[in-house]
Order: structure tokens, then C-alpha cells, then sequence
């Protein structure tokens, strides 16, 4: 009896090594994380994120593709075949059998957004934080550095910072940060605002 506690114990250890480091739910996510997982057993979780991208990609620059994807009047055992016979010896088996999985379920014009689900799971797991920074001139790279030194610092298991600039000269000067849902404004704008509203 004792065995057979360990071995279960073990088993559920191992199997929750293969799941995300972050949970993301809604529909998309759901496919998504079963994806991981399977990516994740095979040792083929960078491949997987490499041919999702790319499919993405080919939905976002091919007309023809993304109407393949959205076309909802093929019906789902045939549109299965289709991209199986389109990806069979493109991609792994594992990005494969999402791409006939989310067909079978009429969903497979979600692929891009699942897709994108799977890059944010990746993200995670190597410790990726995104942070857009809006600035009234552009930064330059010791800026940059500097920005990306600070939120590794302040973010719990950041390892690597990504950070997208973007220019706004209406927030006269100072930043804005986004860093996923959160928002830090600390531009000149928000203080002048702050300061009328405040009573006199």
C-alpha cells in the first residue's frame, strides 16, 4: 500500500512538471495549456511555439489561408482532412493534432489566438516580461536598459525584459508603462491633471 502511495505520488509530481507555470483560462486557453502539456512530455515546447507562430503568421499574410481558417460552410470532418493533409508533413503531430482537434470542434479560426495563448505560456516559463513604454521623445538604448533593469527588479521571477517603445508627444514628457494588464502612468500630463483636480 505504501508502494503504491509513492508510485501515485510520483506520478501526479511528474505529470504537474509538465503543466504552465501560469494559468490563463477562457477557450482558447484550454486548447492552449493542452497543447503545452503534450509539447511539454514529447520535450518539443519550443518547436511547437515556432510553428504556431508560424501558422499564425501565414493567417495574418495570406488571404487565402485566413478564409480557409474562417470559412464556416466546410464541414468539420472535411476541413479536419484539409489541414491535415495541408500540415501533415510541415509540422510535429503534436501541433497537428491541435490544428484537426480545433477544426473537428468548428473552432478552427481561433488558431491565431491560440496560438498567441501558447506564446504567452512560453513567456512564462522563461521568465519573459512584456512592457510597452510610451514616452514624449523616443529613449534611447541607455533609457531602455535602464527601464528594463527596473521592472526585473520589481517583477516577482522576471528573468528577461522585452520592452516595446512607442512615442506620444501629448504626454509631454515623463512615461507610461504597460506591463500586461497593469498601467503605470507617470507622465507629465497625469501630474498636471492630478494637480487640477485637485481643490484649491
Amino acid at each position: 500500500m505504501a508502494l503504491r502511495r509513492v508510485a501515485v505520488r510520483n506520478f501526479a509530481s511528474a505529470d504537474a512538471s509538465h503543466k504552465p507555470v501560469i494559468q490563463i483560462y477562457g477557450i482558447h486557453a484550454r486548447y492552449a495549456n493542452a497543447t503545452y502539456i503534450a509539447a511539454s512530455k514529447a520535450g518539443l515546447l519550443d518547436k511547437v511555439e515556432g510553428e504556431l507562430a508560424g501558422l499564425a503568421k501565414s493567417a495574418d499574410e495570406s488571404p487565402a489561408f485566413a478564409g480557409f481558417l474562417e470559412n464556416p460552410l466546410i464541414p468539420r470532418d472535411k476541413k479536419s482532412e484539409q489541414i491535415a493533409d495541408m500540415l501533415k508533413s510541415k509540422v510535429c503531430p503534436i501541433t497537428l493534432n491541435l490544428c484537426t482537434t480545433l477544426a473537428g470542434n468548428a473552432k478552427l479560426n481561433d488558431l491565431p489566438k491560440v496560438a498567441d495563448t501558447y506564446a504567452r505560456l512560453m513567456k512564462a516559463k522563461r521568465g519573459q516580461v512584456d512592457a510597452v513604454i510610451i514616452s514624449a521623445e523616443a529613449l534611447t538604448s541607455a533609457q531602455s536598459n535602464q527601464i528594463a533593469a527596473a521592472i526585473k527588479a520589481t517583477s516577482k521571477d522576471a528573468k528577461d525584459v522585452v520592452i516595446t517603445s512607442e512615442v506620444d508627444p501629448s504626454i509631454i514628457g515623463g512615461i507610461q508603462v504597460q506591463i500586461g494588464d497593469q498601467f503605470l502612468d507617470l507622465s507629465v500630463k497625469e501630474r498636471i491633471e492630478e494637480i487640477s483636480r485637485t481643490p484649491i
